[in-house]
């Protein structure tokens, strides 16, 4: 099927008979979005899924009756109570998207924004000693919370004032710290902020999984402190932005972008093999047809061969009838539990969105828990969150194994993407991207050919 001003339109077999300079597997977000860019830059290509749907492991799953099937088997149906199937739009894979980051850039340059509604996300907190805190989103908040106490808020302040106006190519605006040689911990001490506040700071703000970034050079860090701040500026609540429906929106607006600009898409196509000559890919082989292209691109579960595991993500959708506790009943919000407040290596991830979001009927919630496995009982790791979310009616629990390619591609001219992050928010999602455009096309992706414009502006 070929995708042409939003309406579904039958491509004739001739489809299979050409050459393109792309061939992508998989209508995951990431391959969508790839997709998109390529065509937009003037590349020949044809998109193959062997799913039905689009959006592959990052689909949005509706009517409920779906999401009870996909987890329960084909007899499982949802409660009557639960309203109407097709009121829910339930992600496999939720994430938020930073207000000022990437991905919004990215939606933003190709105009696929012309295709979706965003909403501000309500809120941002984070667990500490215990207690779930909001994350201060402006100087009055900042005051009043008991995050931390008066002098550390004075200590915090003049370190978010720094980091605003730190550049790496003025010395002036060091203040005594060398981006090459200090750490982000040297940070902390040179500023006097508690382990409390570097862990908010690390996690909450700069969206660290790990502590490790404390050993690195600082300048990242402070670069991804900065992101929050700016994004949080743009809209007030909190940094992030939703879109309406769910994210099974975004891949099919990228597949829009990609067949408004001559791309042909092809659902329901069993994939059997990549096929290649002396090492490098010429195409892909289905049933009895070949195509060709000069390059592949797909997500690992079409490039199996050419993967390794790196680990494993546990990820539990709740259907609550119920905001989240001591979320001030925030209809939309993230919370993150940094790996030191509950004695982990990770942090565990919630993101929670209601009817506001189109994602539910009134007086439902969907809450998603996520974390990386750490032991060989991954549902215990993910209690800590679990029991932030009150009464949960129905839970739907998956661990799926992490992939990353072997190698960078350029031999074999096929492309891999990684599987997506336990994160609740784009930034990591987006790296992947960029980094598979630039290994595919050798360039990297310009975001200054990108208009300046803001998504009220394109609305």
């Amino acid at each position: 099927y070929s995708l042409q001003d939003s309406s579904l339109v039958p491509t004739h077999s001739t489809a299979m008979d050409e050459e393109y300079d792309a061939i992508i597997l998989g209508t995951g977000l990431k391959e969508c979005i790839i997709s998109g860019m390529l065509s937009v830059s003037g590349k020949k290509v044809l998109h193959m899924d062997r799913n039905n749907y689009y959006g592959g492991d990052s689909a949005s799953l509706t009517p409920l009756e779906q999401l009870f099937e996909k987890f329960h088997g084909p007899n499982a149906k949802p409660n009557p109570e639960m309203g109407r199937g097709r009121d829910w739009n339930v992600d496999l894979i939720p994430k938020f998207l930073m207000a000022n980051g990437s991905m919004v850039k990215l939606l933003i340059h190709t105009g696929v924004t012309r295709y979706l509604e965003f909403k501000s996300i309500e809120g941002s907190y984070v667990l500490k000693g215990g207690k779930i805190y909001k994350v201060p989103a402006d100087e009055m908040e900042a005051l009043a919370t008991s995050l931390m106490g008066m002098f550390e808020k004075r200590r915090f302040k003049k370190f978010l004032v720094w980091a605003q106006q730190f550049d790496i190519n003025n010395k002036d605006t060091w203040q005594g710290l060398d981006p090459h040689n200090n750490t982000m911990q040297q940070v902390y001490e040179k500023f006097g902020l508690d382990e409390n506040t570097a862990d908010f700071t690390g996690h909450a703000l700069a969206l660290y999984r790990n502590d490790e970034y404390k050993n690195e050079p600082f300048p990242p860090c402070v670069e991804k402190v900065r992101l929050y701040s700016d994004s949080l500026a743009r809209y007030g609540k909190s940094p992030y932005l939703y879109p309406l429906y769910g994210l099974g929106e975004l891949p099919q607006g990228f597949a829009r972008l990609s067949a408004i600009y001559g791309g042909t898409y092809m659902l329901d196509k069993q994939v059997d093999n990549i096929v290649y000559e002396g090492g490098k890919a010429v195409g892909v082989k289905c049933g009895d047809e070949f195509v060709r292209g000069k390059q592949i691109y797909c997500d690992p579960s079409y490039a199996t061969d050419k993967v390794k595991k790196t680990g494993q993500v546990i990820r539990a959708i709740c259907l609550l009838n119920h905001a989240l506790p001591n979320t001030n009943d925030a209809q939309s919000c993230q919370i993150i539990i940094p790996q030191k407040q509950v004695g982990r290596h990770y942090d565990i991830y919630i993101s929670c969105v209601s009817n506001t979001n189109m994602s539910s009927p009134k007086g439902w919630y969907i809450a998603m828990v996520s974390t990386t496995v750490e032991t060989a009982s991954p549902e215990t790791e993910i209690l800590p969150g679990l029991q932030l979310l009150g009464p949960i009616t129905e839970k739907f629990v998956t661990v799926s194994d992490v992939f990353e390619p072997v190698d960078l591609g350029t031999e074999s001219q096929v492309f891999i993407s990684k599987s997506y992050d336990p994160t609740s928010h784009f930034e990591t999602t987006c790296k992947d991207v960029l980094e598979v455009y630039e290994r595919g096309t050798t360039q990297p992706f310009d975001f200054n050919k990108i208009t300046h414009l803001s998504l009220e502006d394109q609305e």
